[in-house]
């Protein structure tokens, strides 16, 4: 590999001004793997030309030479370099790192140092906690005390806690050190770090012994990360030491030793413990009870928990769970067809739960019991009292359009029925209700209302605000993750809808879709699905992307618009999210899908850190989309096995796939499913009618096919 050693050197410019191709900037932006090639390739062309942007470039260079671990590289790269003010921190900050991973902590320490006095918000703490990082590894731990001290206080992570927890001890501060090390033990049970500090800890002089409630802490905190066996060597360790006595104590470490016994598959011994955790104080008993009833309804035996969710809220009347079990026993008589049974269930469920927090839903699945028995009187009633009751609740939208729905299915005229749709498209225009109501008219022969009269338009010439400058010298220079820090600090502290517009718009001239929504979410919505200005729009329906989405799009004949509906329920256009499932980046590929994608398309098989790589996501993304719709025909159908998979599609369609489109959509078991079809269907028919060509509007059709046997089935 070539070295490029004295290269920087040359960096008086005989020109105009020069910088990286966009070829370079959009395959850095989209994280392709040939982006660190043409960055070299620029810097050698500007250095050929003794351009005066050499210095940024080897910046860029260097660091994507410091993200594929080529340390000497960048060390060579960014040894020397100079750059304008705005990126001086920036360059200091990524010498002190290639200094570090070289191994010259101390040299490391130095650079940090010089990058901390003039580090935005953003950088600042960064260069604190890896200046202390440095000195401590150069054996100065008592400088790095006081950068630790403040590191720490602002992202208490396991490293820099554990850090901070040895600098204190060179310094004197034994109480400091063992509350440090103590919080990594409890916070982060399944750090490296947490065994580490929990030995420290046992060698004190005396040595800190945890408590029975600091036991099951980190036995939870290790369940929840998917550690099961070691959760229960926690308890073990708890009981070792006799801290398991009293009735209530042998109770919760029974009910937590259950969860860990279900997880690593031990169901006798599971249940064992459960009756040991149902034996205890009520507020247990109770938890245990709900426990196991929300097993059964895991494994499909409905009929087992209703009865076991009816016990619950008669057992524990007070207790919180009473509220989740109550409502369980009326969606469980719904999803069986118990409709009669329903009905009364959620009608139970209002009057003991007159306070719970879901008594909009309640009310919700009251009414569609009452649409399924062809009640539409009755259903219309426990509707406006919902509207009445919660105006401000997510669920208006459908109660409006379902009580529109049930005067046409009774019969009534459109007269009736059609200023009823209309008035649902007006008052929540981005819904999934609005798009029904629209084919609903259209059913009627009336010409639904534009939801929106004018598509998003992007304010092309407005100023960059001052906030954002430093952003915008990062993102030319192509540092876009620290350009999205920088953004991430400015933004928060948007005060008023004029800041935010302006904002929203130079962060899409940014490419930084992801912030540019989120400002867009906190401070333009009634701007956008109120007074409907096209501006504002802009910001919450961007075409991402646009060249890697349509590219792709196009090799796998699937809508455009379809990629980037879904890309905004999953990630709202962020391309660094990772979900507590492990799906990542902007399409949320889950690693063995991308796995089976890569062996269908004849690719090596990615490592998982590649996918948060918008070119690699977004061509996979594309390709299940795509091989979804020939198997499934219908984006409603699509949408659901995107998020739950096509077995479970498939089933749905098979049980309840007589039904019209709008029923189907309400009837699906898993309510994250629901939601997700609802604003994915939305948003694909917005986008469609904001930068579509054709001039006749895509129609959604309310009838659910039936799936094809072959086709993608994982």
């Amino acid at each position: 590999m070539r070295r490029w050693t004295g290269l920087l050197t040359v960096l008086v410019g005989t020109g105009g001004a020069w910088a990286q191709s966009p070829e370079t900037l959009e395959s850095v932006r989209l994280h392709r793997s040939d982006a660190r090639e043409l960055a070299r390739k620029d810097l050698e062309a500007c250095v050929a030309k003794k351009c005066p942007d050499a210095g940024r470039i080897a910046l860029l260079a260097g660091t994507l030479a410091l993200a594929e671990g080529d340390v000497a590289e960048a060390r060579t790269l960014l040894t020397g370099a100079t750059v304008a003010e705005p990126l001086q921190p920036y360059l200091a900050y990524y010498q002190g790192q290639a200094q570090f991973y070289a191994g010259d902590p101390a040299a490391a320490a130095v650079a940090f140092a010089r990058a901390a006095p003039k580090a935005s918000p953003a950088l600042a703490p960064r260069v604190q906690a890896r200046l202390g990082e440095a000195l401590l590894a150069a054996g100065k731990a008592k400088e790095a005390a006081q950068a630790l001290e403040a590191a720490a206080t602002e992202d208490p992570s396991a490293e820099l806690l554990f850090q901070r927890a040895q600098a204190r001890l060179a310094v004197g501060n034994a109480t400091g050190e063992r509350a440090d090390l103590k919080a990594v033990a409890l916070r982060y049970p399944a750090h490296p770090y947490a065994d580490e500090a929990l030995a420290k800890l046992e060698a004190l002089k005396p040595p800190l012994k945890l408590t029975l409630a600091e036991y099951l802490q980190r036995s939870r905190g290790l369940l929840d990360a998917g550690e099961a066996k070691r959760a229960l060597e926690e308890l073990e360790k708890a009981e070792a030491q006799k801290l398991v006595r009293a009735k209530q104590d042998k109770a919760q470490v029974a009910l937590v030793r259950a969860q860990a016994l279900y997880a690593t598959g031990k169901k006798d011994e599971a249940e064992q413990a459960l009756a040991v955790a149902r034996q205890g104080p009520t507020s247990v008993a109770a938890e245990a009870a709900y426990f196991t009833a929300r097993r059964a309804l895991k494994t499909d035996d409905n009929l087992k928990a209703r009865e076991l969710m009816a016990a619950v809220e008669k057992g524990w009347p007070k207790e919180g769970v009473a509220d989740d079990a109550g409502f369980y026993v009326g969606w469980l008589d719904l999803q069986a067809g118990r409709f009669e049974d329903a009905v009364k269930s959620f009608t139970a469920f209002d009057q003991r739960h007159a306070r719970s927090r879901k008594r909009d839903e309640a009310m919700w699945f009251r009414a569609l019991a009452h649409i399924r028995l062809k009640q539409y009187g009755p259903a219309r009633e426990v509707l406006d009292t919902l509207v009445d009751t919660f105006p401000r609740s997510s669920l208006v939208p459908q109660a409006r359009y379902w009580s529109a729905r049930g005067h046409e299915l009774e019969g009534s005229p459109a007269a009736v029925t059609g200023p009823a749709y209309e008035a649902v498209i007006s008052s929540a225009p981005n819904s999934y209700y609005a798009l029904l109501a629209s084919e609903r008219l259209r059913e009627l022969g009336r010409e639904p209302p534009a939801a929106f009269p004018e598509a998003p338009k992007q304010l092309e010439r407005a100023e960059v605000p001052p906030e954002l400058k430093l952003a915008m010298a990062l993102t030319e220079a192509g540092l876009f993750r620290d350009a999205a820090e920088e953004v991430q600090a400015r933004t928060s502290r948007i005060h008023n809808q004029e800041q935010a517009m302006a904002f929203a718009h130079a962060l899409l001239r940014l490419g930084e879709y992801g912030h540019a929504h989120a400002v867009a979410a906190r401070h333009l919505w009634g701007r956008a699905f109120g007074a409907r200005l096209p501006e504002a729009l802009a910001a919450f329906y961007p075409r991402a992307f646009a060249n890697a989405v349509e590219s792709e799009a196009t090799r796998y004949k699937v809508s455009p618009f379809f990629v980037w509906a879904i890309m905004r329920r999953e990630s709202a256009f962020r391309p660094e999210v990772a979900s507590a499932a492990d799906a990542r980046g902007l399409m949320q590929v889950i690693p063995p899908t991308a796995r089976a994608i890569a062996k269908q398309l004849a690719e090596p098989a990615p490592a998982p850190a590649e996918l948060f790589s918008p070119s690699l996501n977004i061509k996979y993304g594309a390709w299940y989309l795509s091989q979804l719709m020939k198997r499934f025909s219908h984006p409603a159908l699509a949408a659901a096995a995107y998020n739950a998979g096509p077995e479970a599609t498939v089933r749905w369609v098979k049980e309840k796939g007589s039904l019209p489109l709008d029923l189907f959509v309400e009837e699906i078991p898993f309510r994250e499913t629901r939601g997700y079809v609802k604003q994915v269907l939305a948003d694909l028919y917005l986008y469609q009618s904001f930068y579509g060509k054709d001039a006749a509007p895509q129609r959604l059709s309310l009838t659910v096919p039936a799936p094809a046997t072959e086709g993608v089935s994982f």
